[in-house]
């Protein structure tokens, strides 16, 4: 199949396996979400903390204003696990680097926004990371309640 533009896949076959991954709920972050439920915690799923703001996090808790993302190490540039694809590597670096830019603009625009922002890696564990949301949480709906 031929197409009328240079796609930025090296082949169709990459084009279609990258068009197939999954966007949302990913195993690590299923994983985080059983686990903070079964803290006790409720939380909206793929939404925009701010509805202007074209941003979805992965969980947010609207009441405590905490809004958690969960990073693929791939997308978006671990250190620990990132590299550079052999294939189309210049574009690759190029959109890691942008997502990377992505993500600081987020944080900030949140924080300046009032909300705390909570970035988790894919590879993390997920009971450190309950961890860390629940801290976030009782910490949000603490700055919420008081007077």
């Amino acid at each position: 199949m031929s197409r009328p533009y240079k796609s930025w896949a090296s082949s169709d076959d990459v084009r279609v396996r990258m068009q197939r991954t999954p966007r949302r709920d990913t195993r690590p972050e299923l994983a985080l979400r059983r686990a903070v439920h079964a803290r006790g915690l409720r939380y909206r799923v793929s939404i925009r903390p701010l509805p202007y703001l074209r941003r979805t996090a992965d969980l947010v808790f609207t009441r405590a204003k905490v809004a958690v993302f969960v990073d693929g190490c791939i997308w978006h540039g671990c250190p620990q696990h990132y590299y550079v694809s052999g294939a189309n590597g210049e574009y690759w670096s190029l959109k890691i680097s942008k997502n990377r830019e992505r993500d600081i603009d987020t944080d900030r625009r949140l924080r300046e926004a009032g909300w705390e922002v909570v970035r988790i890696w894919e590879h993390e564990d997920v009971l450190a990371a309950t961890e860390r949301v629940v801290e976030a949480v009782t910490q949000g709906t603490r700055r919420v309640s008081d007077p």
